[in-house]
């Protein structure tokens, strides 16, 4: 059996499950609609929640820390750079590494998916154009960014985007701002941080966004990484085959992916 993505629809951008399941936030089980035999995860491929169709808008330097141990000025409002939805992959699928590029590195972010149009929303009114929240690894190749000056395709190459392993509503999650969020690989500890040290909140960046990109339901915004990233380590920590990345995020679970 495989669990098909969250899709949208409707003017209000209702999230629906397209299948035949659901998965209840922070569970290790799938609960058939509406109610039934749980199925065990070992049973189902979780794919990722967002589609191939969806924009993926990236937020850089949103932690203190991360600017901090890049030695450079945090910003003075959001910087917004995007990932190519083809980079898209989901909960234990394979991050595989390119041939042109020896530098593949890992960040953990908190994912916000929009829930329905937003257009030059307000602060205050940005949270009600939010479905939820998942989590992101924003893998990037450090040497063709700093090879290209400019980090489109240094994030956008093939599987750079895990997303997963599901999306929970944001009823669920009244303070997004309160996170526990952190970056495993094989088991050490890499990056633990929370997401109420973002220098730009959720809100912020809904509002901030969408004041010259309308937001449609089913993008996502990816809200920055904390410190610990491997290329800014002593020595440098970068993705090897064999490898197992895991981001986890306290009331929204566990991506954890191979790299090949």
């Amino acid at each position: 059996m495989k669990v098909a993505r969250y899709c949208f629809e409707g003017r209000d951008g209702v999230g629906i499950v397209s299948g035949d399941a659901i998965v209840p936030a922070g569970t290790d089980v799938l609960s058939p609609v509406p109610d039934g035999d749980s199925i065990p995860m070992s049973s189902v491929e979780l794919l990722a929640p967002v589609g191939r169709d969806a924009k993926i808008i990236c937020v850089g330097l949103n932690y203190a820390d991360h600017a901090a141990e890049g030695r450079v000025d945090p910003p003075d409002e959001p910087l917004i750079f995007a990932k190519l939805p083809s980079s898209v992959i989901g909960h234990r699928r394979s991050v595989v590494l390119p041939m042109l590029s020896d530098e593949v590195d890992f960040e953990a972010e908190l994912g916000v998916v929009i829930g329905r149009q937003a257009r030059q929303v307000s602060v205050a009114a940005a949270r009600d154009y939010v479905f939820g929240y998942t989590c992101v690894n924003d893998v990037s190749a450090r040497d063709l960014q700093v090879r290209d000056q400019q980090w489109t395709r240094a994030k956008s190459l093939d599987t750079f985007c895990p997303v997963g392993p599901w999306i929970v509503t944001v009823d669920e999650i009244p303070d997004p701002q309160g996170l526990g969020i952190r970056c495993l690989l094989n088991g050490e500890v890499m990056q633990d941080s929370s997401t109420a040290t973002m220098i730009f909140g959720v809100d912020e960046l809904v509002s901030f966004i969408s004041q010259g990109i309308t937001l449609e339901p089913g993008d996502l915004i990816a809200t920055g990484t904390p410190a610990g990233v491997g290329f800014l380590r002593t020595p440098p920590r970068y993705l090897s085959r064999g490898d197992q990345v895991r981001v986890e995020i306290d009331r929204i679970g566990y991506l954890e992916n191979s790299v090949s």
